[in-house]
């Protein structure tokens, strides 16, 4: 999913546990699932932001030379502004974009 352009509201909104619910019929499984695909969207966020602040990096700062960089700014402020991991990965699940089993309920085939 690309982050940059989801749906997800950037503030917190009540949701109905009986929607997070519905497809695992347990509401500590949904919240374990958005959980970890909010983990992955960390990750990925922090690797993006990681990469493209690295250019500005300068190896020979001292105290003296500190000085502010308009576009490192701007970058850092649209990161700011981005919805947080979590109500990216809750937005998914509800739509059903996120793919999960369960391999302990899923009945293991018999051999041939």
């Amino acid at each position: 999913m690309d982050y940059k352009k989801s749906k997800a509201p950037s503030n917190t909104v009540t949701r109905n546990i009986m929607d997070l619910c519905k497809d695992t019929d347990n509401i500590y499984e949904s919240v374990a699932i958005i959980a970890k695909r909010a983990n992955q969207i960390s990750v990925e966020i922090k690797q993006d932001l990681s990469k493209k602040l690295a250019e500005f990096a300068s190896y020979n700062d001292s105290l003296e030379e500190v000085f502010e960089n308009r576009e490192q700014i701007e970058i850092s402020r649209y990161y700011e502004k981005l919805p947080k991991p979590t109500l990216l990965a809750t937005e998914e699940f509800i739509e059903g974009n996120i793919y999960w089993r369960d391999t302990q309920r899923e009945t293991p085939r018999e051999a041939q």
